[in-house]
C-alpha cells in the first residue's frame, strides 16, 4: 500500500485525503494544531499536528512516504514560512519521495488577455507570488511537481457567488480562471499515480472555460434572480487578465469533472447552497 503525507488538510487538502484514500492509499494528514486535525478526521485517514514550518518538528514525524503534498495554506503574514519554508523542510525530511507542491497561477503577471501556458512567462511583482516562485523552484530542484492552480470554488465557496449574494459584485473586463475543488483533488491523485512524469513537471490546474468576469457574474445573477449592483467599477491596478491553458495536464489523461463554472455551479455549488452549506 502507498502511503501519502497530505501536508495542509483544509478545504482542497481533505478532499485529496478522501480521494486517494479511496483508491487504496495510506493517507496521513498533516494539520497546523491538534484540532484541526480532529475537526477533519475521518476513520481511513491517520491525522496529526505537524507545524510544516519547523524543521525539527518535521524531522521528528517523517517517515518512509511514497509522496508528500504541500497544500497548507496561510495569511499574509505567514507566506514566506509556510511556503518556502515549508515545501523546503518537507523536502529535507522526505529526500525520497515525490513532492508535490500546489501553488497558483497568480505567479502568471499577464494583464493583456493572452493565453496562458506553462511555457508563458512566469515573473510575478506581488511580494506573495514571488514567495510561491520561490517554493516552486525548491520544489523543482528536488525533481517535484508544481501544481499552479487557479481561483478555488467548490461547495461553501464561492467568492463570486457570495458577491452576487450579497450585492458586492464588480463587473470588470477581465477574464476568470477557476477550478473546482474536486478537480484540484483528481489532478493531486492524478500525479500522485503518475510516477513517471518528465521535467518540466509544471501543470496549471485549471477548467476548460477561462470565461470573463462579467459573463460568470450575468449567468449566476440569472440563476439566482438577484439584480447585479449598477455602480460603475474602480479601476484596480495589478490584476491579471489572462486565459490559463490545462492543455499539457489534459494530454496526459487528466479530465476536469467540471469544465466550466455552469457545470461547477449547477451540479455541486448550487445545490449545496439549497442545503444549507453555504451561506452569507
Amino acid at each position: 500500500m502507498p502511503r501519502i503525507v497530505i501536508a495542509g488538510c483544509g478545504y482542497v487538502g481533505s478532499a485529496a485525503a478522501r480521494l486517494l484514500a479511496e483508491k487504496g492509499w495510506e493517507v496521513i494528514g498533516w494539520t497546523r494544531t491538534g484540532q484541526s486535525a480532529e475537526r477533519v478526521g475521518e476513520n481511513a485517514i491517520s491525522f496529526c499536528a505537524v507545524d510544516i514550518t519547523d524543521l525539527e518538528t518535521v524531522r521528528r514525524n517523517s517517515f518512509a512516504a511514497d509522496v508528500v503534498v504541500h497544500c497548507a495554506s496561510s495569511g499574509a503574514d505567514s507566506y514566506l514560512h509556510v511556503y518556502r519554508d515549508g515545501v523546503a523542510n518537507l523536502a529535507a525530511c522526505f529526500p525520497n519521495a515525490q513532492i508535490i507542491f500546489t501553488s497558483s497561477t497568480s505567479v502568471y503577471p499577464q494583464r493583456d488577455g493572452s493565453s496562458v501556458t506553462e511555457e508563458s512567462t512566469a515573473e510575478p511583482d506581488s511580494e506573495n507570488a514571488q514567495v510561491l516562485r520561490q517554493a516552486e523552484k525548491i520544489v523543482l530542484a528536488n525533481d517535484g511537481i508544481v501544481l499552479r492552480v487557479a481561483g478555488i470554488y467548490g461547495p461553501g465557496r464561492s467568492f463570486l457567488l457570495h458577491s452576487v449574494m450579497n450585492g458586492t459584485a464588480v463587473i470588470a473586463d477581465r477574464f476568470v480562471n477557476q477550478v473546482h475543488r474536486d478537480d484540484v483533488a483528481s489532478a493531486i491523485s492524478f500525479l500522485a499515480h503518475s510516477r513517471a512524469v518528465d521535467p518540466p513537471r509544471i501543470f496549471n490546474v485549471v477548467d476548460d472555460t477561462p470565461a470573463p468576469r462579467a459573463e460568470i457574474l450575468d449567468w449566476l445573477s440569472a440563476r439566482l434572480g438577484l439584480p447585479l449592483s449598477s455602480s460603475p467599477a474602480k479601476p484596480q491596478r495589478g490584476r491579471s487578465n489572462k486565459r490559463v491553458s490545462n492543455a499539457k495536464l489534459r494530454d496526459l489523461g487528466w479530465v476536469p469533472a467540471y469544465p466550466s463554472y455552469r457545470e461547477g455551479f449547477d451540479r455541486s455549488v448550487l445545490p449545496a447552497l439549497e442545503s444549507g452549506e453555504l451561506r452569507i
